[in-house]
């Protein structure tokens, strides 16, 4: 037992250190895709400060130290790495939560920004003192990614610039609509910018109404998805404190029990989320 903690203990640690020491090009060959996913899951999120090296480093720490209490709990190897793989899994899922909230929260706010952008413009602000405006006066979460904007703006005076880099900080695909509708009005010029923002208004708070009423209708089967696919590993946990019975599953055949289940849980939450969720809106636009 020593030996093998030892083992998992000297993993985690070198994964640790090549996350950080290892060459960039050399990391991006290896694991590019999974760096840019978590960067991105990380945008999505609102988190920043924390590298995507950071994050899977915190997945592979969290695994582990769950690994290792199941396994002195229930003394069973396969209990413990079956919980060891949930609980590296749970700060990718406590980012998409974050993330589907921040999205929704953003989805309500749009029509507000939009409209406090429409009437900067009437008052006789140009566009890119319209933006900077709204992080002063606009809504209080999407305050901060304006505010930077304005000082990128005054900084640079490059105004399509200053507009990838607001469009990467909101990490949104209503925001990137957003951000290429004003992008195309600068362009274009012409006295139709106020009847483009009010038409783009009224669209996005439609769009959001929408939305918010489908998902009201079928959260239930998301939340039964999710009760059913947690009802047997808290069972199972459970049973981890009584040492006759969870020995049962310290061997090859127990191990493909719980192989098995995990598999047949997995796809079936998947089925049900694909069935019961509306699916989320891409950034085509980044």
């Amino acid at each position: 037992m020593g030996l093998l903690l030892g083992l998992f203990f000297g993993i985690g640690v070198l994964l640790l250190v090549w996350t950080f020491v290892a060459p960039r090009e050399e990391k991006a060959k290896t694991d590019g895709r999974l760096v840019a996913r978590s960067r991105d899951l990380l945008a999505r999120a609102g988190v920043e400060g924390v590298t995507p090296g950071a994050f899977i480093g915190a997945c592979l720490i969290t695994g582990f130290v769950a690994f290792v209490l199941m396994f002195l709990v229930s003394a069973a190897l396969p209990v413990g790495v079956v919980f060891g793989l949930m609980a590296g899994g749970v700060p990718v899922a406590v980012l998409k939560s974050r993330a589907r909230k921040r999205l929704a929260e953003f989805r309500e706010l749009w029509p507000d920004v939009v409209d406090n952008i429409a009437s900067a413009v009437r008052a006789g602000l140009s566009l890119s003192e319209a933006l900077a405006q709204v992080g002063e006066r606009g809504p209080l979460p999407l305050r901060e990614p304006f505010r930077r904007f304005g000082a990128d703006y005054a900084s640079t005076g490059r105004f399509a610039e200053s507009l990838d880099r607001l469009k990467a900080r909101l990490a949104d695909p209503v925001g990137d609509r957003v951000v290429e509708a004003l992008r195309i009005a600068r362009e274009v010029g012409g006295g139709d910018l106020g009847r483009l923002l009010r038409s783009l208004s009224s669209f996005l708070r439609d769009d959001a109404r929408t939305r918010s009423e489908l998902e009201s209708r079928q959260s239930w089967s998301v939340n039964g998805a999710r009760v059913a696919v947690a009802a047997p590993w808290l069972v199972l946990g459970l049973l981890s404190f009584q040492g006759d019975v969870i020995q049962r599953y310290n061997s090859p055949v127990g191990a493909l029990v719980i192989g098995i289940g995990a598999a047949v849980c997995v796809l079936a939450y998947r089925v049900m989320l694909r069935i019961g969720r509306l699916p989320e809106p891409e950034r085509v636009l980044r």
